[in-house]
Formats: structure tokens, C-alpha cells, sequence
């Protein structure tokens, strides 16, 4: 499903027909207040980061380590975009990128020792570093506060099926896009595009933010099946799919040692 699909369905009810947002129940409250808790809760997740751009798009099969913040994963571009093709590693602060022709389909569970680029995660101005800091975003280490959600903006746009999981689709916890829903921050996608994660901090708090433009797909049991984000200067969402592929525990490029 393509990311502009993603958006479309994100409003649509049980019966197909286009519904409006509506307050969450408590219930609903509960299971999403516990999602990347979860996440962190299992160490890791496997990931598919869909990040469109005008020459095309980039695709991260990838593995996000929720315990040490750190990616591990191999980018494709499609279309005109094949200039970030190749493996890639990061943490909320650097992200370190080895070059390929002709990337595999999934990245080698050890990193190669040699032929890696290092550079700062960008805070601003980078679709591609936003999205890896949303992704490290997506992990807390304790559940959000379920009652102040629905106060902070969270609410329930309608349901999908998400590789046979029944899901139900909400706004909620802004995963660091800089995008908050509450009173003082603004409204627009990514608006500071700001990479989630970035202080390479975790954890749900009490005064999390949401956002209209950041929407998690959420089985009957909390799990994250999906996350559509709005990033500044993109005219379509990122899209995060958190997929049936094995979680192979991300291994650092040797000599580098992520930060705590």
C-alpha cells in the first residue's frame, strides 16, 4: 500500500464510508498508551521506513534496537533517488552510511568492518534523518499516562487490516516530529522537523505531546502494526511498517560504539 493510500484509507470506518475522528474510549486509550512501551519491551522490532520524495523515494528495510537507540537496516532508492543506496547504522546523533552499487535485499546481520561514512544526524532540512529519528521515537521505556492522551489531542480515525491484524487507527504521541497537537506547539507536519529521538532520550511522560499528523495502526493487544508521520516539506506522509520479518538484534559497525 502506498504511503497517499495509507491516507486515504486512514478515515475510513468498518463499513468503507469516510468517518470523522471521535474521542478515544478508554480502552483504546489504554492500548495506546502502551504501543511503544511494547516496543521497547521487546527489545527491537523489525521496520520498513517508506520515505517519499519528488525524485522518487527511499525504502529502509531496517531493525531498531529500542534498548540502545540504535538502527541498522539497507536503503534502496526508487525511481531517479539511488544515491543513498546502500547499508546504513544509526543512533539519535550520528548516522553512518556504506555505499553500494547494488544493495541486498536485507542487510547482512554483522555490519562490514570497513567502507563506512560517518556524519550527523541531521536535525533539520533531511526527510531521511527525520524519518530515522522518528523510528528511534517509536520505542518508549514506559507506557504514556492513558488518562492525559485523549486530553493532549489523541483521538480514533477509523480501522484497517494490516497484513491480517485487524488494527484500529488513532492520532497520538508525536514520536518527536516536532509536530504537537497541544496548546503552544503547532499543528503542522513536522513543523520543526525536528528527528524523533534526537536527545537520544526515551520514555512516555505525563506531559507527552500528540499530533493530527502522526497516526499509529494498533492491534487488539497494543501491538504497532504501522505509523504514518507528516515531515516538513513532504507532500506525503513517511510510513513505518512494522512487519512479519525476523528482529535480528542490531550489531554495531565494529569501532563504533553507540551512545547511551
Amino acid at each position: 500500500m502506498t504511503a497517499a493510500a495509507v491516507t486515504a484509507f486512514a478515515l475510513l470506518g468498518d463499513s468503507g464510508g469516510p468517518t470523522a475522528p471521535r474521542a478515544l474510549t478508554s480502552e483504546e486509550a489504554n492500548r495506546l498508551a502502551v504501543t511503544r512501551f511494547l516496543n521497547y519491551q521487546a527489545g527491537g522490532r523489525a521496520v520498513t521506513i517508506t520515505v517519499p520524495n519528488a525524485a522518487g523515494g527511499l525504502v529502509i528495510s531496517a531493525s531498531v534496537d529500542y534498548r540502545t537507540h540504535t538502527g541498522y537496516g539497507v536503503v534502496h532508492g526508487t525511481g531517479r533517488d539511488t544515491s543513498s543506496d546502500g547499508l546504513i547504522q544509526w543512533t539519535a546523533t550520528t548516522v553512518l552510511v556504506h555505499p553500494m552499487a547494488d544493495p541486498p535485499a536485507v542487510a547482512p546481520a554483522s555490519p562490514p568492518a570497513s567502507g563506512w561514512h560517518s556524519r550527523p544526524l541531521q536535525t533539520s532540512g533531511m526527510a531521511l534523518d527525520t524519518s530515522l529519528g522518528i523510528a528511534l521515537g517509536l520505542g518508549s521505556d514506559r507506557p504514556e499516562n492513558a488518562a492525559l492522551l485523549p486530553q493532549n489531542g489523541a483521538a480514533w480515525v477509523g480501522r484497517d487490516e494490516v497484513r491480517g491484524h485487524r488494527t484500529d487507527i488513532m492520532n497520538g504521541p508525536d514520536a518527536g516530529t516536532g509536530s504537537s497537537g497541544k496548546a503552544g506547539s503547532s499543528d503542522k507536519a513536522g513543523g520543526s522537523d525536528k528527528a524523533g529521538g534526537s536527545s537520544g532520550k526515551t520514555g512516555g511522560s505525563d506531559e507527552a505531546g500528540t499530533s493530527p499528523t502522526v497516526r499509529y495502526w494498533i492491534g487488539s493487544d497494543g501491538t504497532m502494526y504501522r505509523v504514518e508521520a507528516g515531515v516538513a516539506s513532504q507532500p506525503e506522509p513517511v510510513v513505518f511498517d512494522f512487519d512479519d520479518r525476523t528482529y535480528v538484534p542490531v550489531k554495531p559497525v565494529p569501532g563504533f560504539t553507540p551512545a547511551p
